[in-house]
């Protein structure tokens, strides 16, 4: 049976070492007392990432980057490499709807991210989304089937054990607004369809779909106990150690009532 996925991500949090290492000790107890059915992910900055990790060594809590650059090496002033994440992390976040608003990540950008992040064994979270507008005018499915197509453009079946979609509507993510859990279901299920059309429908089963998007614990058991959702991708909740601690118990007690598959 797979489990539930929570990955935190940290985004420009916390200010300090002391305080990213704090709040991994927080996480680290709920995340080992449920181990059996929810996996614990958390993305601090890269400037934390060090101190993270010793401070959850021999626990649960799995590591993860915020993002990465496509190439290995060179001039490039700033970046970080996927294949330099090795040592230090399992995951990686690619085209988070902030790095493509913000810093103008386009499609093709995040398919080079994608690639290469997976090609260095990280297991690799690509974020599609559609924003309020094309939500209002109707055109959500084709935002994000055209999204997960251009993501996927440079994988292949294989790459489908380290691949996950995050479905993350942009009208949601900080506002305190979580997408209608039929919405989320009928994204997400567009999602693994058009995952199967790319890569084979043997990869579309392997490929786990998470929903982001201002969940919190109130509202995460409506997610997880979706058919197609494997989990959430949790921003300003996973700053709250007591919050995210309530979030990962509520996710075991959903799949702790799940038959096994």
């Amino acid at each position: 049976m797979r489990r539930a996925l929570l990955a935190g991500n940290w985004k420009l949090n916390p200010a300090s070492a002391g305080e990213a290492s704090e709040l991994a000790r927080a996480i680290k107890a709920s995340a080992s007392a449920h181990a059996e059915f929810v996996q614990v992910a958390i993305f601090p900055p890269f400037p934390w990432l060090l101190g993270v990790a010793e401070t959850v060594l021999d626990s649960p809590v799995e590591l993860g980057a915020q993002d990465c650059y496509w190439e290995p090496r060179g001039a490039f002033t700033g970046e970080v490499s996927a294949a330099m994440l090795q040592g230090w992390c399992r995951w990686v976040i690619v085209g988070h709807s902030e790095r493509r608003r913000l810093f103008a990540e386009t499609d093709q950008v995040v398919a080079k991210k994608a690639a290469a992040a997976i090609a260095a064994g990280l297991s690799t979270i690509i974020c599609v989304g559609e924003s309020e507008q094309a939500f209002e005018s109707g055109r959500c499915e084709e935002v994000v089937q055209a999204q997960v197509r251009s993501a996927l453009q440079e994988l292949a079946a294989d790459d489908s054990s380290r691949l996950l979609l995050a479905y993350e509507p942009l009208w949601a993510i900080g506002t305190g607004r979580s997408a209608d859990p039929e919405h989320a279901y009928r994204v997400m299920r567009l999602i693994r369809r058009t995952v199967g059309e790319c890569i084979g429908e043997g990869a579309a089963r392997r490929t786990r779909v998470l929903y982001g998007g201002s969940a919190n614990a109130d509202s995460v058991p409506s997610f997880v106990e979706l058919p197609w959702c494997d989990g959430c991708l949790v921003g300003g909740a996973s700053l709250d150690g007591a919050e995210f601690s309530k979030m990962i118990a509520a996710a075991a007690t959903v799949y702790r009532g799940r038959p096994v598959a």
